[in-house]
């Protein structure tokens, strides 16, 4: 009876140890079931997430590089102003590329009566921090003229306005003698300054996602061999450029 007894317990202490081995194998394998799924469920998470930022990214990408229409381009300015009769000078893409503007005129003004000209280059973006050190005194070092100076000048329009501009003159190394003249400014929101600063600041290097054509910064430089013709054309041109903006 004893034996038999002892052979019960031992069978059921057997019993119970493979019942609980076997509980336990399928708490392991329910546990790293559910761990597989969690790491799937995660894997998925992550390449979905992925896939939205790079959505995103794409999207914002193609908003940041669109270009911003002007309600009437830049073309469209005057060709003729008074006796000065312009046309159309072609920009080499690469410098367009540089320049990353979103609409430009590039005209060569000739005014008869007078025997002067000068050209007109006027660069137009939405996204001010592109604008940023396209000044004189850094584009034409970089090609090859050398800096003579900087002068602060004011240009009385016809109408009597008085507009501040910055007048640099530049020289073409020896043994060449070029020298050329250029008049510069800015037009900030449709006011007209000297000062790149003004445009600087951390407010203005945020992307231009709504697309606002009235938030801008257009560049006017105003260019010649002979200082007479720039400061001419610019006393004739300047008013039409600030009502030309917005």
């Amino acid at each position: 009876m004893g034996a038999s007894k002892g052979g019960y317990y031992r069978a059921l202490a057997k019993h119970s140890v493979v019942g609980m081995s076997l509980a336990y194998l399928r708490s392991v394998m329910k546990n790293n079931r559910m761990y597989g799924v969690a790491c799937a469920l995660a894997v998925v998470l992550l390449l979905g997430a992925g896939a939205a930022y790079k959505l995103v990214a794409l999207k914002m990408d193609m908003l940041t590089k669109a270009p911003i229409k002007l309600d009437v381009p830049l073309r469209e300015f005057p060709i003729v102003i008074g006796d000065w009769v312009g046309r159309d000078v072609h920009i080499a893409e690469i410098i367009l590329d540089v320049a990353a503007v979103d609409d430009f005129l590039n005209r060569m003004y000739e005014n008869e009566s007078s025997n002067q000209s000068a050209n007109v280059y006027i660069a137009y973006t939405a996204r001010p921090r592109t604008m940023l050190g396209h000044r004189p005194q850094v584009c034409y070092p970089a090609n090859g003229w050398r800096h003579e100076g900087t002068e602060s000048i004011q240009i009385i329009s016809d109408s009597g306005r008085k507009f501040r501009c910055l007048l640099h003159i530049f020289q073409k190394p020896f043994p060449e003698t070029d020298k050329i003249v250029v008049l510069n400014y800015y037009i900030v929101n449709g006011r007209l300054t000297d000062d790149e600063s003004v445009f600087s600041g951390l407010n203005w290097r945020t992307p231009n996602i709504e697309g606002n054509p009235a938030r801008y910064v257009a560049q006017v430089q105003i260019s010649s061999g002979l200082e007479n013709s720039v400061r001419r054309l610019a006393k004739d041109i300047t008013e039409l450029v600030l009502n030309f903006f917005p």
